[in-house]
């Protein structure tokens, strides 16, 4: 990890937090933390109840009544829906994408991308407050 971030921190002196995905819960997260000084939060699926105490006896009289941890059936793997923040990003390629020169990656130099993605992303800041 040092060499893809390696002088990200002086390149962007004002980034203090960042969002990741669960694949940073490891080295990543503590190294981020470590040697740039950033908080991180890792984004997560919101938790799902594994088992719920079931309650056995008579209901009515509770010195009769003892409760048992009962797991649930599995849940079939379907969509569970767009992790928050997550939409910041694809916003964001969305935007780039309305850009003709950004819709399709034609340039040869990483710098000449960057500097499209600078002039849409002013572009896009500047028309922002004129809606508003």
């Amino acid at each position: 990890m040092p060499l893809l971030l390696a002088g990200v921190n002086e390149q962007f002196p004002r980034v203090g937090h960042v969002w990741v995905d669960q694949g940073y819960t490891g080295a990543g997260k503590a190294w981020i933390e470590q040697h740039l000084g950033w908080t991180v939060e890792i984004v997560k699926h919101p938790w799902q109840a594994r088992g719920t105490w079931v309650p056995h006896g008579d209901l009515d009289r509770l010195d009769t009544v003892w409760c048992t941890w009962e797991r649930l059936p599995p849940r079939p793997k379907v969509f569970r829906g767009v992790l928050p923040r997550r939409w910041v990003v694809k916003r964001t390629f969305g935007w780039f994408g309305q850009s003709r020169r950004l819709s399709k990656d034609y340039e040869r130099l990483c710098e000449t991308s960057e500097a499209l993605i600078y002039a849409t992303m002013t572009r896009l800041m500047i028309r922002r407050p004129a809606r508003t």
